[in-house]
């Protein structure tokens, strides 16, 4: 089996995780900077087989578009142009970035390590790729 990759898309970085071959785990890959992503994307799919990505869908709580809505959609239409054999797709990502705030205090990380928004983007992508990989046992 191939890789699924997530990616927590942001104005400046963005958080990237992976599965293992099997699709079992989901864990943290890297944070880029976003303006490098559709490079560092084609470098990591030469070393690795994915199957496809999963992209959050920037929302707010009530549902409607994030701001962050439109540059998303912007990467997305760039990469199925460039990468049709890997597909991308949307999954909701509301509450990411609260999730991975807890993850980082559950996991006993102290005050200055949480303020690393890197690492809080990484977390994110991590948990979009699990809840996707949760729906599709569902």
């Amino acid at each position: 089996m191939a890789r699924i990759l997530s990616i927590d898309y942001g104005k400046k970085r963005t958080g990237i995780a992976v599965t293992d071959p099997l699709q079992l785990i989901a864990g943290g890959l890297a944070t880029v900077s976003t303006s490098e992503l559709f490079d560092w994307l084609k470098a990591y799919l030469a070393k690795e087989v994915v199957e496809r990505i999963v992209i959050g869908e920037p929302r707010q709580p009530n549902g409607q578009p994030s701001e962050n809505l439109e540059r998303v959609q912007q990467f997305v239409n760039r990469w199925r142009k460039a990468v049709p054999e890997v597909p991308i797709e949307f999954y909701d990502e509301r509450f990411t970035s609260v999730l991975a705030h807890q993850a980082m205090i559950d996991g006993g990380l102290k005050k200055k390590a949480r303020q690393d928004k890197a690492l809080v983007d990484e977390i994110s992508a991590t948990i979009i790729l699990e809840d996707y990989l949760r729906s599709r046992k569902l």
